[in-house]
């Protein structure tokens, strides 16, 4: 029985194509919806950039308290996006909803850490991530899931593909 559902979002063009199904599915299985967006961290070039430029402490203290309120104003955005594309039409689809995580690391690992976190039953995800061509048959994050996730994953294609009618 599928009773919690984790719906992994890259904020991306299709976002809300895939938030649909989510919803969808947790409508159907009468399921809770968490929601997690991953950030991948900082890169070394930027790090090493902040480091010739800002003293130690500061350099600690932006990190500490500047990493929280970007990640606070990402779960912002993302509430504010849910509820822009569900506008007034489907408010009590905002009820179904019972977290939005934004989370640094590295996306399939944050992902697998959520879904175990809240015991998951179904991951949803999109096929691949905005910047994919369309000749790739799964984006990095889509495969890793696919290959390493305990719970079942519920993979949507891209709008992108439809109609191409290639293989």
């Amino acid at each position: 029985m599928i009773r919690t559902i984790l719906y992994a979002t890259d904020l991306g063009l299709y976002a809300p194509y895939v938030l649909q199904h989510a919803l969808a599915l947790t409508r159907s299985f009468n399921a809770e919806l968490h929601v997690v967006h991953a950030v991948e961290p900082m890169g070394l070039f930027a790090d090493s950039v902040l480091q010739t430029y800002l003293d130690e402490n500061t350099l600690k203290e932006m990190r500490t308290k500047g990493l929280n309120a970007v990640m606070g104003s990402i779960e912002q955005r993302v509430l504010e996006g849910f509820n822009d594309e569900m506008g007034e039409a489907c408010p009590h689809d905002m009820q179904l909803i019972r977290e939005v995580r934004v989370l640094q690391g590295d996306p399939p690992q944050v992902i697998l850490t959520e879904a175990q976190r809240v015991s998951a039953d179904l991951l949803v995800i999109g096929s691949h991530s905005h910047g994919t061509t369309w000749d790739t048959p799964l984006g990095r994050t889509a495969q890793r899931l696919v290959q390493l996730s305990e719970a079942p994953v519920y993979l949507v294609p891209m709008l992108q593909h439809r109609g191409r009618g290639e293989l």
